[in-house]
């Protein structure tokens, strides 16, 4: 079985409940349609009811009617999330004037509901940009204890089965943040073990990647990483990690023992950390592209719980794939 149908077949058990702000957008309508019909999870939708509706009688999308539908303006919860809101933002000065227009905004809303625990995940940005996807996160949601980063993580799905983990590997950051202190990229390299373990479903093997392997360059950029490792060590001690490694020493075996020959996790990784956002992004296109590999994400990882951000050039499976992955986070998060 494919990884994704795996995933999917793992979200059918979890019994959780994923809010789309994007309630009346043609592609997560139909995605929406989709994760009903195969029994996926619980979909609630934003948006008013007579618009969602339209719109799915429109698409001849017979399943929406087993949605719930939440109208931003008109619902029974809306004083009490003010309230939420209210309090939640009180430091910063947010009046009540302030948060009665805020609630009324999907993307608000939708966060709100995670906090107020009435929705356990997030998918979004089939017409939003990334930055007001995550701006009502940051501010009501945060980071899980521990992490103060924000980073994300693509699942690479490779036609050539000797690399990874039968040919899946994680790459992490190529979505979020640029230039990662010392403490960042160790939070980054244990968000995405986390990640492996519940998304991928597999025992992580972290290489903490740069332009050296174990000394034989000196720069400051190779210190950070090496840096990066020894604090990813002391905050999961659990962790198979090592670095400074270079990315073909991380995955062929035959390199490996000729450059670090002594490492458990020279030629056999499986999770891939890079010293930066430019780095990350780089490799996961070229990959994709020249590999032909599938690449399934981002996957958002570091917050408390899961919200995840589409492209807007998404298509409706890259929807319903999100949504199957928020599950499986979900779900780990509860634990």
């Amino acid at each position: 079985m494919e990884l994704i149908e795996v995933i999917k077949e793992k979200a059918k058990k979890q019994n959780k409940r994923i809010v789309l702000p994007e309630g009346t957008e043609e592609r997560t309508l139909k995605a929406a349609d989709i994760l009903i019909k195969e029994k996926i999870t619980n979909i609630i939708l934003l948006g008013r009811r007579v618009d969602v509706e339209s719109a799915a009688g429109r698409l001849g999308l017979r399943n929406i009617r087993n949605a719930t539908i939440i109208d931003p303006a008109n619902h029974p919860k809306k004083l009490e999330y003010i309230d939420l809101m209210v309090e939640t933002r009180k430091h910063k000065g947010l009046s009540r004037d302030e948060a009665f227009k805020l609630i009324e905004d999907p993307l608000f809303l939708a966060t709100l509901m995670i906090k107020n625990g009435d929705a356990d995940g997030e998918v979004a940005g089939a017409k939003n940009a990334t930055t007001d996807v995550l701006r009502p996160a940051f501010q009501y949601i945060k980071t899980m204890p521990g992490i103060s980063v924000v980073s994300g993580a693509f699942i690479m799905i490779l036609k050539e089965k000797t690399y990874g983990e039968n040919g899946i590997l994680v790459f992490a950051d190529c979505a979020v943040h640029p230039d990662p202190s010392e403490n960042e990229l160790a939070e980054i390299a244990v968000a995405t073990a986390n990640t492996t373990r519940a998304i991928a479903g597999f025992e992580p093997r972290v290489a903490m990647l740069s332009f050296s392997t174990k000394g034989s360059a000196k720069h400051e950029m190779v210190d950070k990483v090496v840096e990066a490792t020894r604090i990813a060590r002391i905050l999961d001690p659990s962790l198979k990690i090592d670095g400074e490694l270079q990315a073909d020493t991380a995955i062929m075996e035959s390199i490996a023992k000729k450059k670090a020959p002594a490492s458990e996790i020279a030629g056999k990784a499986n999770v891939l950390i890079f010293p930066t956002l430019e780095a990350g992004n780089i490799v996961y296109k070229l990959v994709q592209r020249l590999a032909h590999a599938e690449a399934i994400g981002p996957v958002l990882q570091g917050m408390a719980a899961p919200i995840n951000d589409l492209s807007r050039g998404c298509s409706v499976s890259d929807i319903v794939n999100l949504v199957a992955i928020t599950v499986n986070q979900a779900a780990t998060v509860k634990k």
